[in-house]
């Protein structure tokens, strides 16, 4: 399951530097697959390819968001999400519409680390 910061963030960013993939954005800020991860390409689900730089549009433009397809929950990294863990209003829940089971986690910090 994906972390997910609710609409209770205040804008603080004290998630973003914390996340071990850089799944964290600040709103309105474009995110890509290659920052903070060894990807370089993308295979999409019709079987095309983008470049793992290609900037992407923002998940949200009013307050910070994670991207799902880049949260493991630091699995193999620590104990628990980081994200949550500093938090000072707790925004910082498990997404209920990306729950993955730990080794799926694995599999995509794996994937995204080049392991």
């Amino acid at each position: 399951m994906a972390i997910m910061i609710t609409d209770e963030c205040i804008n603080c960013g004290a998630c973003e530097p914390e996340c071990p993939n850089t799944a964290i954005y600040e709103g309105g800020v474009q995110w890509n697959y290659s920052g903070g991860t060894k990807l370089n390409e993308i295979e999409l689900e019709d079987g095309s390819t983008m470049d793992a730089k290609s900037p992407q549009e923002p998940v949200s433009d009013e307050f910070y968001y994670i991207v799902a397809n880049k949260c493991t929950e630091c699995m193999g990294f620590h104990e628990e999400p980081q994200c949550a863990a500093v938090c000072p209003v707790d925004c910082c829940v498990p997404d209920p519409d990306n729950v993955e089971e730990e080794d799926t986690l694995l599999a995509k910090k794996a994937w995204l680390h080049a392991e």
